[in-house]
């Protein structure tokens, strides 16, 4: 992969490791990112937001619809109009918004492959993430990891003496 991103034009490539090393592992990432950064600003051309933080979060959707993914525009279904409502109404009406969309295409639908054109992107419901301070828009018919319950099976996983696992699936 090294190779072939430098091949590609690429002048900065790492490995990240953040799976098996946890932060550290992310570390040349990160510093590759900051110098990417630095160096796209040392050449004349600085960052510039999509919107302003406090923009609403159908504003937000419809850049990232219409910039990012090449959409000409958002749907927003009654339902999450409705829900878009409610969580205007208890304050959040400005948080981040976080695209859940297929993973096979920059559009909601995962027979368009790639990044196509000229299509609308349908947001089906909104979803507010308060905790962790954004809003999720979901993007067409798509399947969203399931939440933890209230007592997760991980708090009753454990290892005896001989290192066996104890409360796991099996």
């Amino acid at each position: 992969m090294i190779e072939c991103a430098r091949a590609s034009g690429a002048a900065d490539v790492c490995l990240t490791e953040v799976h098996s090393k946890g932060g550290a592992g992310g570390a040349p990432l990160a510093k590759a990112v900051v110098s990417a950064c630095q160096d796209h600003i040392a050449a004349g051309r600085p960052f510039t937001p999509l919107f302003n933080n406090d923009a609403p979060i159908e504003e937000k959707a419809l850049r990232v619809a219409t910039r990012i993914y090449g959409a000409d525009g958002i749907n927003i279904h009654a339902k999450a109009d409705r829900q878009l409502k409610q969580i205007k109404s208890w304050g959040y009406g400005s948080l981040p918004v976080c695209m859940a969309k297929t993973q096979y295409s920059f559009s909601h639908d995962p027979n368009l492959l790639g990044a196509p054109a000229g299509f609308e992107i349908p947001i089906r419901e909104f979803r507010l993430n308060a905790g962790a301070g954004f809003v999720v828009a979901v993007l067409g018919e798509i399947m969203t990891m399931p939440g933890l319950p209230k007592r997760p099976a991980a708090a009753d996983m454990d290892m005896d003496e001989n290192g066996n696992l104890l409360g796991v699936f099996g």
